[in-house]
């Protein structure tokens, strides 16, 4: 056996083994990201007390920086569409670190404000980019590979209320979590690291094209990308979708142990219950939806599904009983499973091989998105968490009456 044929034989199993490895590591990202997403929302009863905010507050911490990342987040698309992605993925996986640490010593509302406004653009590159990378790996699959991600995310959603509880019956409390949740971050950076030639399988499926574009060529063109689609008036109609169907997820998530403290007049504890019913259920969909969507189409699956959680979601804030509301909790969780997959891969597909757009149109949209906090906010502040809640309901009356009416079978 002459030496390239034993190469061969070896980088084999390698060969086979990087894209496993690369779907690891990506789902890692996307694991810490909701691992703090969940977390964040369980804590923010002691959190307030702690540092001493109100709900104005509240919502100006989760509507601002999410505002600042979305005018930062076009730049990091095109940044990434002309050959930057690797170093802005693990860039921004160290930047996701700090900024968990600067959440976990944070003093006050400005402290906080300061931390959160480095973590949001910070997620932005560590973790949307990463999700970027896996649907430019296998167009073919985006919705399927769209469920995984989700899956993920659902496990990090329901670990993170997990993780408070862990923290305070050890005798710790949020601030422990943060800084555990920053040695987790950086596991997933070193895991990415990895497989660091996996973040721009554009560009390898191009060996003839440039490392990188001029960055004068690069705005150019990504401007130029960014304004023929938002001509197309399915684009904009999937935009303001996935907008509409997040009032139902992170938007109703962040605000769920509040409610239940202020509205329903629980302990902490109970709050942080319903939190993990909320998710718990949501992962066990999640699980489900993944052989679901290989079968039926995701679109008319979510149109359906819209339609109760809007009657879901109605019961829930009009019933007063406790175990009547975690039950509905859990019959949300399970309905809006699929929703973010199904609704971000029909981007993903509509813009093949310009997954950088779709991040920067992803980010147009939330600028306005980043406002519902704020808003929520102070409607809450004004009227009471449970009147503030009411209007969610836009998000799935919106679905329903927006998606096209399909079959729900494929093929």
């Amino acid at each position: 056996m002459n030496l390239r044929a034993l190469k061969l034989r070896f980088s084999r199993p390698r060969r086979l083994l990087t894209p496993a490895l690369f779907l690891l590591a990506a789902l890692a990202a996307e694991l810490v990201d909701e691992l703090v997403d969940g977390a964040t929302g369980a804590a923010w009863p002691p959190l307030r007390s702690d540092l001493s905010l109100n709900y104005v507050q509240v919502g100006l911490l989760l509507g601002i920086p999410a505002v600042f990342a979305n005018l930062l987040e076009p730049v990091l698309g095109f940044l990434s569409d002309a050959g930057y992605r690797r170093h802005l993925i693990l860039g921004g996986g160290l930047c996701f670190a700090a900024a968990l640490l600067l959440v976990a010593t944070a003093s006050g509302f400005w402290p906080l404000l300061l931390a959160l406004l480095l973590f949001y653009p910070a997620s932005g590159a560590f973790v949307s980019l990463t999700q970027a990378a896996l649907m430019d790996a296998d167009p073919a699959r985006h919705e399927q590979n769209m469920a995984r991600w989700a899956l993920a995310g659902s496990v990090g959603n329901l670990g993170g209320p997990l993780l408070v509880s862990l923290s305070v019956v050890l005798g710790g409390g949020w601030r422990q979590v943060f800084a555990g949740l920053a040695g987790l971050a950086l596991a997933a950076l070193v895991l990415l690291w990895s497989v660091r030639a996996q973040l721009d399988p554009v560009m390898q499926l191009r060996p003839d094209a440039p490392v990188r574009l001029p960055v004068s060529a690069t705005f150019r063109a990504g401007w130029q990308g960014l304004r023929a689609a938002l001509s197309r008036g399915q684009i904009r109609l999937s935009m303001l979708l996935l907008e509409c169907a997040d009032l139902m997820l992170d938007v109703f998530r962040g605000f769920v142990a509040l409610y239940f403290v202020d509205a329903v007049g629980v302990s902490a504890a109970q709050a942080g219950l319903a939190v993990i019913v909320l998710t718990g259920v949501g992962l066990l969909g999640d699980v489900l939806i993944v052989p679901v969507l290989e079968r039926v189409s995701g679109v008319a699956y979510v149109r359906l599904s819209a339609v109760g959680v809007a009657l879901a979601f109605a019961a829930f804030l009009l019933l007063p009983q406790l175990g009547l509301k975690l039950a509905l909790l859990g019959v949300l969780g399970l309905l809006t499973s699929g929703w973010y997959a199904v609704l971000q891969a029909r981007l993903y597909t509509l813009l093949p091989a310009q997954s950088g757009t779709v991040m920067a149109l992803g980010s147009v949209s939330a600028v306005l998105a980043g406002l519902v906090p704020i808003v929520l906010g102070t409607l809450a502040q004004r009227f009471g968490v449970q009147a503030a809640l009411w209007v969610l309901l836009l998000g799935p009356l919106a679905l329903v009456l927006g998606l096209p009416r399909v079959a729900l079978k494929r093929g």
